[in-house]
């Protein structure tokens, strides 16, 4: 099959990077693997680029687009699609996130099968303002009529599409497997910590990450630790420069980290945290419970089932109730360490990106 995708950032990922990408980084080069051709379509910022033509295989073509919060994807895959259409990349187009699906009606006209990949309500989140939520939600409507097929991460959003929309739509997981690092603890002592020294978050810094939670609840806890906030925001924000006040001595933020150095941050923490008010099916989460690392999340229904009864949670949006969970993880490590091995083999069994790819080659090819 001859593939295009768009809807993600860059691969391999980039500042600003989220779970899309790291679901086109393990998913692509996977679909190439199998024979199939891939042309992925990068996004070039006037500050990110990834200067690459390749990636394992998959063929990268990049675009350059606005640094405008939410206008940079609209323009972006106006680019792509045109390209699609114009050169014929591909018989198959692979689009992430339904506020694309406005691009299946021409792609479908041209003759392309489309799919789109919706990972959670796109509407609830409180990252876009009131006119961006509206455009979801009416984008909700051709993501769920005009796509070949429209395959979602998170049952919880699949079972509310279907139940608006009196249709079925298909579920495939992300998966949890990560590639094994080079050992190099170099990360760790570029930043002064120390194998379970510290608790860990990686993500966007955005309202919906649950951060400003986060924040107050470990420093109201009872730990000595550090706690490591990796990322930051896509574009600048006053949610970000909020954080960075709220922080003292026990906060670090190291910025944007990947690959190797992510996964080695993740191996070696005391504990994951994971704040969210919405998510979808998180890569994170899932990456985090295939390390065999602790984990706190919100008690969100995604987060639920992701983890099932493998990890500990707390109220979504309570500073009081993430405090107990933290003092409990400071008291009760070892049963902290018996829940991250079930949260091991509960990933690894259930989540598996070898047995993603391999569903997507099936949809793609009987849709």
């Amino acid at each position: 099959m001859r593939i295009a995708a768009f809807g993600f950032r860059s691969v391999p990922p980039s500042k600003g990077a989220a779970g899309a990408d790291k679901f086109a980084l393990e998913l692509f080069p996977r679909l190439v693997t199998r024979g199939h051709s891939v042309v992925a379509y990068n996004r070039q910022y006037p500050d990110v680029f990834v200067d690459v033509d390749e990636y394992k295989g998959v063929k990268i073509k990049t675009f350059k687009t606005t640094p405008r919060k939410g206008f940079d994807t609209l323009l972006h895959s106006f680019k792509c699609t045109w390209d699609i259409i114009a050169n014929n990349t591909a018989d198959i187009v692979h689009i992430q996130n339904g506020g694309n699906s406005i691009w299946a009606l021409p792609l479908r006209l041209f003759g392309k099968k489309v799919f789109i990949s919706q990972d959670g309500v796109d509407w609830k989140r409180d990252k876009w303002p009131w006119y961006g939520k509206l455009y979801l939600k009416l984008s909700s409507f051709i993501t769920a009529h005009i796509p070949n097929e429209v395959i979602f991460d998170n049952v919880i959003a699949k079972k509310l599409f279907e139940a608006k929309f009196n249709k079925q739509f298909k579920f495939i997981p992300f998966g949890s497997e990560v590639e094994p690092g080079n050992g190099s603890t170099e990360i760790l002592d570029n930043h002064d910590l120390e194998k379970g020294g510290y608790y860990l978050f990686v993500g966007r810094f955005i309202p919906d990450k649950g951060l400003h939670y986060l924040i107050p609840a470990f420093k109201k806890s009872n730990s000595k630790r550090k706690l490591v906030l990796i990322g930051g925001s896509p574009n600048p924000s006053p949610y970000e420069k909020e954080l960075l006040d709220m922080a003292n001595e026990q906060i670090i933020f190291p910025g944007y980290v990947y690959g190797d150095d992510v996964n080695t941050l993740m191996k070696n923490a005391y504990c994951y945290i994971q704040p969210s008010d919405v998510e979808g099916l998180s890569p994170v989460v899932l990456t985090v419970m295939g390390l065999n690392v602790p984990l706190i999340v919100s008690d969100i229904e995604e987060n639920q089932y992701a983890v099932l009864d493998t990890a500990r949670m707390f109220k979504q949006g309570n500073i009081e109730s993430l405090t107990e969970e933290i003092n409990f993880c400071e008291a009760n490590h070892s049963e902290m360490l018996a829940l991250a091995e079930k949260a091991q083999v509960r990933a690894l069994s259930v989540f598996n990106w070898e047995m993603v790819a391999d569903e997507h080659v099936k949809v793609f090819a009987e849709s």
